[in-house]
């Protein structure tokens, strides 16, 4: 019987390639002399150039537009034609994995002739958005399999939770190909972080209809990866007086309340990593103030908050919808357009 916690050999493969990827951007980037304007803040990005043309805004939107129609293709492909998970590749996975190897090399030659990305027409946060809406949708998914407090589920319908397990690849896909063409293909060490996660968010996403694509180690550190990007971020921005526990203990604290319950991590050692998280957090704000201990619960709290809405969302679409169906053809009965995920069953309660 196979090890269900040993990383299938594509995720081996997929992690490396993704490792040399980054390094063919670094390689890259080292070519790019472009004068950027001054920083003028937080909301501002600086990666952006200072005269943008028609060619080099088309550059960007156009890559971006293409990458986002091709993934959203072959994911309705194998939702409608393949419909079963298995332990090797899929052709369709082989496609997805070739077409996104060519988005990223596409990418990076419109980055060394054109160098704007979709920075220059849309704001910041949008980038940041996306990714944490990504991270909020996977805590309301996995409501039912590891609770999202303490291993308690939240009460949030069954139809619901089904509905973003179901259509969750076309959001996904649109929040890592838009933040994936945000950005210059820049040699900076903060864009260097960001690129090899967005590459690792790839790879999943290339992987639908896989058991590597389930697999729940590999799937709670994508979502711990965050935590390395946004605390590695920070201390490069700001330095070690500035933001960096925030994001560190924040996305830590989700950790510990909601992903490691889905591990399969027996009570003492679900203790262990408890204890040790409160205990780096009251050693840090020892030094830095306890008065400053809010930064703490900032980002658990915004996630929580935010699950919370994108399911009253969700629960209102499919009211509305159920409501038009039932007042165009009362008997009709709405199909199922894609397959059950392989923990997913019709029956299991919420």
């Amino acid at each position: 019987m196979p090890n269900r916690r040993a990383a299938p050999p594509v995720l081996v493969w997929g992690v490396l390639l993704c490792a040399l990827l980054t390094g063919a951007v670094w390689w890259a980037g080292q070519a790019l002399s472009v004068a950027l304007l001054p920083d003028q803040g937080a909301s501002w990005y600086y990666w952006q150039l200072p005269e943008p043309t028609a060619w080099t805004r088309a550059s960007a939107w156009l890559g971006y537009a293409a990458h986002q129609v091709v993934s959203w293709g072959l994911i309705h492909y194998a939702q409608t034609r393949v419909r079963r998970y298995t332990d090797g590749l899929h052709p369709v996975n082989v496609v997805a994995l070739a077409a996104n190897a060519g988005f990223v090399l596409l990418h990076g030659v419109q980055t060394q002739v054109f160098y704007d990305g979709l920075a220059q027409d849309v704001s910041i946060f949008s980038s940041q958005g996306s990714v944490v809406l990504l991270l909020v949708v996977v805590l309301l998914m996995e409501n039912r399999r590891r609770g999202l407090i303490l291993g308690r589920p939240a009460p949030l319908g069954a139809q619901v939770v089904s509905f973003a397990r179901r259509y969750h690849g076309y959001l996904f896909s649109w929040a890592v190909v838009y933040t994936f063409w945000y950005h210059p293909m820049e040699a900076t060490s903060g864009h260097l972080i960001g690129f090899f996660y967005t590459f690792l968010l790839l790879l999943q996403g290339s992987l639908f209809m896989t058991r590597a694509h389930t697999n729940r180690w590999w799937t709670v550190s994508l979502e711990l990866l965050v935590a390395v990007h946004g605390t590695l971020v920070a201390v490069m921005n700001s330095g070690p007086g500035g933001q960096w526990p925030m994001f560190l203990f924040g996305f830590l604290g989700v950790f510990a309340l909601s992903q490691m319950h889905g591990l399969g991590l027996g009570r003492p050692t679900r203790w262990i990593f408890a204890a040790v998280y409160l205990g780096a957090v009251l050693a840090v704000y020892s030094v830095r103030g306890l008065t400053r201990l809010d930064e703490v619960v900032r980002i658990p709290a915004i996630e929580y908050l935010l699950v919370g809405v994108v399911a009253l969302l969700i629960w209102l679409g499919l009211h509305l919808a159920r409501l038009r169906r039932t007042t165009a053809a009362p008997s009709a009965a709405a199909p199922r357009t894609g397959p059950l995920e392989p923990d997913e069953s019709p029956s299991r309660p919420s």
